[in-house]
């Protein structure tokens, strides 16, 4: 019985996949895949460590996934460049005139107010989509919108990667 049958199973499951899709990215079949977690089969230490690196660093996200859906601070995580809500705190979205979950995978640009927006348009010359800057804070005015609010504030946005390559923001209200 192979000792990485467990690990690999968990990190699967924490990541969300089926066990085709590992399969898939790891150029292997479906019944190897699950030969490998029942323990049925030897796990090779080689595919031991591509699976690590294709779920480990995704178990990352999660954790930050979480972390943000539990944090009593007003936050929320978007990708970067599309502003696609990947997760959000109960106290952000708590403001919000919707349905919980309704705006996840779906952008926020939208609802930008006109100082987030010009913050927006400036990142490409601060160097933000090329790493040179990874923090800043942004002050923006309201927006005046019905479903998602925003209040005059002081936002610190901060860029981190995803473990898929993408480039995600924290957006915390202080």
């Amino acid at each position: 019985m192979s000792r990485h049958h467990s690990p690999l199973r968990r990190l699967r499951l924490l990541k969300g996949l089926k066990q085709s899709h590992l399969a898939e990215l790891m150029g292997v079949t479906q019944t190897t895949v699950s030969r490998w977690e029942s323990g049925a089969l030897a796990l090779p230490d080689d595919q031991w460590q591509r699976a690590h690196r294709l779920l480990a660093d995704s178990a990352q996200d999660t954790i930050l996934k979480r972390l943000v859906e539990t944090s009593q601070l007003s936050v929320h995580l978007i990708e970067d460049r599309t502003h696609d809500l990947l997760a959000v705190s109960p106290s952000r979205e708590g403001l919000w005139r919707a349905e919980p979950g309704a705006f996840l995978g779906k952008s926020l640009i939208r609802y930008a107010s006109e100082d987030i927006l010009a913050a927006e348009a400036s990142l490409e010359g601060l160097g933000w989509h090329d790493g040179r800057l990874s923090r800043m804070e942004v002050a923006t005015g309201p927006n005046y919108h019905p479903i998602i609010p925003i209040v005059q504030s002081r936002l610190i946005w901060e860029r981190l990667l995803l473990s898929d390559g993408r480039a995600a923001r924290l957006v915390t209200t202080v």
